[in-house]
């Protein structure tokens, strides 16, 4: 089995001419793409519809090429877009599929290994609590086995889309009558997801989440999550990446966790790990060799760097979201090379406070 992956650079977020001139020519077969995540040049918010126009314009392409549904494209494979392309950053997308079959044997070399999954439908009063971070934990680990990742320390990223499902009447009633605040929010659903990845991969104790400390006690948190939500998704989308011994190709993944939104030496660590030592920035035949690029974003809510005062939260004209993400997108950019990278907010639980997880996808040297 084999992963593979490429990247198109988009002009709209309704640009599909790249993707679908590549099912045309045959060197994209569209029923084996297991997860397309990009970046759209929205807001971010709640209001960007950015999203949903990339999402309807690749479920016509499909349609046009499979004869699917978009019902049918959405359930089986992911469609991640993030909204927000502030300075340098790229709009792209990057199309991830599989081929091949599993290896009789282990080899050497581990190399890119990626499995897909969903949890069970959420119902609105189990968004941001204890059942999410079960479930989703539960499904991490069924992915791990699935791609044959041996250990933890071996999975990189994991991309999550929370579920938010909508609150019934009664639903809403019920929860205000036990005095339970409503959680069906993108906040509790990125906050609750993050923790299941944490549990399922041993970053985090499964005794210390509980209900009260999601969203509140941000000692927990996930070095490899990216997560996500989406309101009115009934169950969450959930994409593993890893490295195995059991996996064929020429892409592996590495991570780190930046302390700060100024952390240059931790993308500089996971370059090394992926044989691209730098002392600055990547050089262009480098470059070349970077497929994949992933981090979240936040602003510290402490108004400190390095115990300097910051005014991204304070300033009322542009969103501490943006802000982050563009410095955490140029701080990458300016490292590898390549704008085309994919920044999300905001990053409950992902890493500490006012930093983030970081990775990267690459071709390996062809001597190795």
């Amino acid at each position: 089995m084999q992963v593979h992956a490429q990247r198109f650079y988009t002009q709209s977020p309704a640009d599909v001419a790249g993707l679908e001139a590549a099912i045309v020519a045959g060197t994209i077969p569209p029923r084996d793409i297991v997860a397309i995540i990009g970046k759209t040049e929205g807001n971010g918010g709640t209001n960007d519809f950015t999203r949903e126009l990339a999402t309807v314009a690749l479920a016509q392409v499909f349609a046009r090429h499979t004869g699917e549904t978009r019902a049918e494209i959405e359930d089986r494979l992911v469609l991640s877009f993030s909204g927000g392309t502030e300075g340098v950053t790229a709009p792209h997308m990057l199309v991830l599929w599989r081929s091949g079959e599993s290896l009789a044997s282990p080899r050497p070399e581990k190399r890119l290994a990626m499995a897909v999954g969903y949890t069970r439908a959420f119902s609105a009063t189990e968004t941001g609590r204890t059942a999410m971070v079960s479930e989703t934990a539960r499904v991490v680990g069924e992915l791990m086995r699935e791609a044959r990742i041996e250990a933890p320390e071996d999975v990189h990223l994991v991309q999550v889309k929370g579920a938010i499902p909508a609150f019934t009447p009664e639903e809403a009633d019920a929860a205000a009558a036990a005095g339970a605040p409503l959680r069906s929010d993108m906040v509790h659903s990125r906050g609750a997801s993050a923790l299941g990845v944490g549990v399922a991969l041993g970053e985090i104790d499964a005794g210390a989440v509980t209900d009260a400390a999601i969203c509140h006690d941000w000692s927990l948190h996930s070095g490899v999550a990216s997560t996500s939500a989406k309101p009115g998704l009934q169950r969450s989308e959930i994409v593993l990446f890893g490295n195995s011994r059991w996996w064929e190709g020429d892409l592996h993944i590495a991570h780190g966790v930046m302390q700060d939104i100024i952390d240059t030496p931790a993308i500089h660590g996971v370059l090394a790990e992926l044989g691209l030592p730098c002392e600055g920035q990547l050089t262009p035949d480098q470059t070349e060799r970077v497929l994949g690029i992933f981090a979240k974003s936040d602003a510290d809510y402490r108004h400190r760097i390095r115990g300097r005062r910051h005014t991204m939260i304070t300033d009322d004209d542009i969103s501490d979201m943006r802000y982050s993400r563009c410095v955490v997108a140029s701080l990458l950019a300016g490292v590898t090379g390549e704008t085309a990278v994919y920044v999300s907010t905001r990053a409950e639980h992902h890493g500490p406070p006012g930093g983030g997880p970081v990775a990267i996808i690459a071709r390996r040297d062809q001597g190795s």
